[in-house]
């Protein structure tokens, strides 16, 4: 998997429009003529919905950097021209993240320590909880935590001061790590494409409670994990990764919750990463990833 471009003066450019002869051609011809380096470019014609996706890193050629407002201000007629739905973005702009928890703090803990030590480009505004279990945690990360019970009665409130979080803290991206709350199709429908979700890959097999111990007793061969976007569809939303690892009579429903909580960490912090670096992109009911 290559690592994320480092350089100040990169730019990432992602492009999504109907698939047709010469696009390829026409954005390096662009980029050449602006004295652009590309550094790194991948692509993919979907042959079911007829559309084109493309994902491109590139950086100034000379030792003058490419103001931003030029490339965009620039590349808008040719966008017109392929009918392309496109974003430009620097490559060292961190998204704004609010993460979500409630008593199961094994995904928040792994997401914080990879945001620490700068494997995941995101800039963590706050965490939400349900619950106080984690305020020590998060605030010795210096991030603010922010309590928010909720019960079924007061459940609407409640995600409207999730709300006031993102909104107050300009975050573009909640990641539901381990959050044990539905979320209701009103949040759902106002923040497309920018909720991140991780389950365990059992549903919809073993609902509810204890799933590992309900997957122990069937005498599961394989456990994983899923991550997606969030829609109002619960736990149906576009893929972005997943994970399995094999298991045996041997392992106790215990050994499969530490198993399982690891698969969780992996497959959740690539998913953010992989959204934070831009390389994902939707397509319908699922999604291109440009790894």
């Amino acid at each position: 998997m290559p690592a994320p471009s480092h350089c100040e003066d990169c730019y990432v450019l992602n492009i999504q429009c109907p698939d047709t002869i010469g696009i390829v051609a026409a954005v390096s011809t662009f980029l050449a003529k602006h004295q652009a380096f590309i550094t790194e470019s991948a692509h993919y014609g979907d042959p079911d919905t007829g559309q084109f996706f493309m994902r491109t890193v590139f950086r100034s050629a000379t030792t003058d950097p490419l103001p931003k407002s030029d490339i965009a201000t620039g590349f808008k007629s040719l966008a017109d021209q392929f009918k392309m739905d496109w974003d430009l973005f620097g490559s060292q702009e961190k998204i704004k993240t609010v993460i979500a928890v409630s008593k199961f703090g094994h995904c928040l803990n792994d997401l914080l320590h990879r945001v620490q030590i700068g494997v995941i480009p995101v800039e963590v505004t706050a965490v939400v909880s349900n619950h106080e279990t984690f305020r020590n945690l998060v605030e010795w990360h210096e991030i603010p935590f922010h309590h928010l019970p909720v019960t079924a009665d007061t459940k609407t409130a409640q995600e409207e001061k999730l709300l006031d979080v993102m909104s107050s803290t300009k975050a573009e991206l909640l990641v539901l790590a381990r959050y044990m709350q539905i979320l209701s199709q009103n949040t759902c429908a106002k923040l497309p494409g920018r909720i991140i979700n991780i389950h365990h890959s059992f549903l919809p097999g073993f609902k509810g409670a204890r799933p590992y111990h309900q997957a122990h007793a069937r005498g599961v061969k394989i456990i994983g994990a899923t991550a997606h976007y969030v829609t109002p569809d619960l736990d149906e939303g576009p893929i972005i990764e997943q994970a399995v690892e094999r298991v045996d009579h041997t392992l106790s429903p215990e050994d499969l919750v530490l198993l399982g909580q690891d698969i969780e960490n992996s497959v959740l912090s690539r998913a953010v990463r992989w959204h934070a670096e831009r390389r994902v992109l939707l397509n319908g009911t699922k999604t291109v990833v440009f790894r």
